[in-house]
């Protein structure tokens, strides 16, 4: 009658059960951490790491399935199978309760974010970023050249339309002066940013000597029926050129036969300057797929931007200027075609696309090759390009895409925009806690997003025309420290912000580009007109600039003086924002490094 209930704290672990409940604990949690690898190698590298480690988790595992069994036993027991139903129905309410609380706080957090963004006149639908429609008579997208990208972005003709050898509906808008990618780094295109012209020797090498450059491939013909040598001397099987350009028996001047091997697109490209006329440009891009949006034509774009460069600067050192105009206004008005597009990645084309439009004008006026009619007609077009303007469009367009791309998912719980697993215990472990998700998480993570999204905007002002790197540094910092540790209510931005870095600085280093080259063109004017070029930049408005452009990144008149050998140096001061005196900096491989030193625009020496 005096017997005292044992208190757990005090009773020695003497019984089965306890041990066994022990060892089913450890077992679990071990469990939970080999699934929560993504390799599935490491689990059986944990096994095969010791004996020992080995032996623990087959006990663990033999004491998990001793555990249940006593949990069984245990449910024999009315009384314990009406607690046991008790305690699961107080967790479950929990749980819903807990649901119900994040999914209330996250809707209130983004309709007051909503609010206030739209005070400030930001507006987060998918509507405020697309484009107003344009007359198909009036629009370059329209043009019957583009059918094939057309349809290429219409997700639903694609999948019906391919078969076992894939997308079926060839497109004939193609432009590449190469045929594969292993031999880019043998053929040198030009860079002004460096002051370095585009060797078309090694132009001419590609398309007459398959050997140089080693781009091969076996066929069953003879090596007279191509005429070319074996790249194997002991091989009985010749070899073929890849790259499928046309050339002369003889080797002519490096410039004849690169314009000869690039003939190919003759008729391709009068089809794209009668498309050119067209005034406006809208391709059918499809904003509510989001972040899967097909977006063919871009890198399209940008090989035709290439392919015109090259062409250019080999018709400037033909002695055709008119013809390399034509080909500069034409790679001009292809990045200018994608500029109404609400998507970050299609103004980044049009800043890639922009430095290879620059390259032949540069190198024209390095040598001399321009007139002043046409240094007056490049001055126009490059006049029309504004990045500075654009920046707000694109950085808008792609806060919105990633908003719909969240409730995207949202909706469909569908983790393969994002993550690829590498086991199935792996994807089934992840995809249960994707599914399991509050709803409210999804809106956390929007208000997230278009908080840091709003941080760069005032990056560049447009009305000052300036691009600030000191707030660009200050929004990098603030979204750095905002996405760690990364959690429920951040994760999204952790994986889609980040491809926002820099975008303020692309867009500066394509405007100084620009503007550079509209003073260089404005200089060689007042060359032509005065013998020399003037002591400051000044003298060139209102005669050849109705206005100076200034630097971007501080608003004060650009770098510019006469040098000895009659040239001149004309430069920002750089995303540094110090005059380092024109020098330019460079990588260790010495690449151009964008972030250090002067963005220069200066010609060889002579």
């Amino acid at each position: 009658m005096n017997e005292q209930p044992e208190n757990i704290r005090n009773t020695p672990w003497r019984k089965p059960a306890w041990i066994l409940a022990f060892f089913g604990l450890v077992a679990a949690a071990t469990f939970i951490v080999i699934l929560s690898f993504d390799d599935p190698g490491i689990g059986n590298a944990l096994v095969n790491t010791s004996p020992l480690i080995a032996l623990i988790i087959a006990a663990c595992l033999v004491a998990a399935v001793s555990l249940f069994l006593l949990f069984v036993r245990w449910l024999c027991c009315w009384r314990n199978v009406k607690r046991f139903l008790f305690g699961v129905a107080c967790l479950l309410t929990l749980i819903a309760l807990a649901y119900v609380v994040e999914n209330t706080r996250g809707h209130y957090a983004w309709k007051n974010f909503q609010q206030a963004a739209a005070a400030k006149g930001e507006r987060m639908d998918l509507a405020s970023i697309i484009p107003p429609p344009v007359p198909d008579a009036e629009n370059f997208a329209m043009a019957p050249l583009f059918e094939g990208l057309r349809n290429w972005m219409d997700r639903e003709y694609v999948r019906t339309h391919t078969g076992p050898g894939g997308f079926t509906n060839v497109n004939r808008f193609c432009f590449t002066a190469y045929r594969t990618n292993g031999i880019r780094g043998t053929l040198k295109m030009g860079n002004w940013t460096k002051a370095e012209r585009t060797d078309l020797i090694s132009w001419q090498r590609y398309y007459r000597d398959p050997d140089w450059h080693g781009v091969v491939e076996r066929t069953n013909a003879t090596p007279a029926s191509v005429g070319m040598p074996t790249a194997d001397p002991n091989s009985t099987k010749p070899a073929r050129a890849t790259n499928e350009f046309a050339t002369t028996p003889q080797p002519q001047s490096p410039a004849a036969d690169v314009l000869l091997a690039l003939s190919k697109y003759d008729a391709v490209l009068e089809e794209l300057r009668e498309a050119a006329r067209r005034p406006q440009s809208r391709f059918p891009l499809h904003y509510e797929e989001n972040f899967a949006v097909l977006l063919p034509h871009l890198g399209y774009m940008k090989a035709a931007s290439q392919f015109l460069a090259v062409r250019a600067v080999a018709e400037l050192d033909s002695g055709q200027s008119e013809q390399a105009l034509a080909d500069v206004t034409l790679s001009i008005r292809l990045v200018e075609s994608m500029k109404g597009e609400g998507i970050l990645i299609s103004h980044l084309v049009r800043v890639a696309s922009t430095h290879l439009t620059v390259q032949p004008v540069w190198e024209g006026l390095a040598d001399r090759r321009w007139n002043d009619a046409q240094l007056a007609a490049l001055d126009a077009d490059l006049g029309r390009i504004d990045f500075l303007y654009d920046y707000l469009t694109a950085m808008r367009g792609e806060r919105v895409v990633a908003l719909e791309g969240v409730d995207f998912v949202r909706r469909t719980r569908n983790r393969s925009l994002f993550f690829t697993e590498a086991s199935a215990w792996s994807e089934a472990w992840h995809e249960a806690l994707w599914k399991l998700m509050p709803s409210g998480w999804f809106d956390q993570n929007k208000v997230r997003m278009g908080r840091l999204h709003l941080l760069f905007l005032p990056t560049v002002d447009q009305a000052g025309r300036v691009v600030s790197p000191t707030k660009d540094r200050q929004s990098e910092e603030i979204l750095q420290q905002a996405l760690i540790p990364v959690t429920p209510y951040n994760m999204f931005a952790a994986m889609l912000l980040p491809a926002g870095f820099r975008f303020s600085e692309k867009c500066a280093q394509a405007q100084t580009s620009v503007g550079l080259a509209r003073v260089a063109c404005a200089l060689d004017r007042y060359r032509l007109a005065h013998g020399a070029y003037p002591e400051k930049l000044d003298s060139l408005t209102p005669q050849f600039l109705s206005q100076l452009p200034h630097d971007v990144i501080n608003g004060q008149p650009l770098k510019y003086h006469r040098t000895d050998d009659g040239q001149f140096v004309l430069y920002s001061v750089g995303w540094n924002e110090t005059d380092d005196g024109g020098q330019v900096g460079l990588t260790a491989k010495g690449d151009h490094d964008w972030r250090k030193g002067d963005w220069v625009w200066r010609y060889p020496a002579k």
